[in-house]
């Protein structure tokens, strides 16, 4: 069965590929993504609730008249806000509160511990010091979550 170059969620497959988000020739094609910035929606595997990225306006590129994120925008509570309740048991809270509980599952209080940079950034496009995010982009918690980007908070930007 022949592949399929990857093409962006409603992009028109007439336009050039660079205004796709595509960079590459034949069957070599990269799905780059869509660029993200402040107010995007985020989504932890181990919240209950959606949660927001916030993009301080240091000195950083824009789109749709807001700051594009890096890949260092990963500080929990200054970039990425709570996902209501955690329920990893790796978040010693809800560990405590379920054992407390002899052994029901208790959600607790999302405190997100991002330590690593969000992978992988737009190769190409640097947004202040770092690579810009792109919505393909993941960030890790300590806790187990994995962190994804449901909507980069502008959808004409691409990477």
């Amino acid at each position: 069965r022949p592949m399929r170059s990857p093409m962006s969620i409603g992009a028109n497959p007439a336009a050039p590929k660079a205004a796709r988000g595509l960079v590459g020739t034949g069957h070599n094609v990269i799905d780059v993504g869509t660029l993200v910035i402040n107010s995007a929606m985020l989504t932890c595997a181990m919240g209950v609730a959606p949660g927001t990225l916030v993009v301080l306006p240091t000195s950083r590129v824009t789109a749709s008249g807001q700051p594009v994120a890096n890949i260092l925008d990963n500080k929990p509570f200054v970039n990425i806000t709570g996902f209501g309740m955690c329920i990893s048991m790796a978040n010693p809270a809800v560990a405590a509160a379920t054992a407390a509980a002899f052994g029901v599952l208790v959600p607790m209080p999302c405190t997100p511990m991002t330590a690593a940079p969000w992978a992988p950034g737009a190769p190409t496009v640097m947004s202040g010091p770092a690579p810009a995010l792109t919505n393909s982009s993941l960030c890790t918690c300590s806790f187990g979550g994995v962190i994804q980007i449901t909507m980069p908070g502008q959808f004409t930007a691409m990477a």
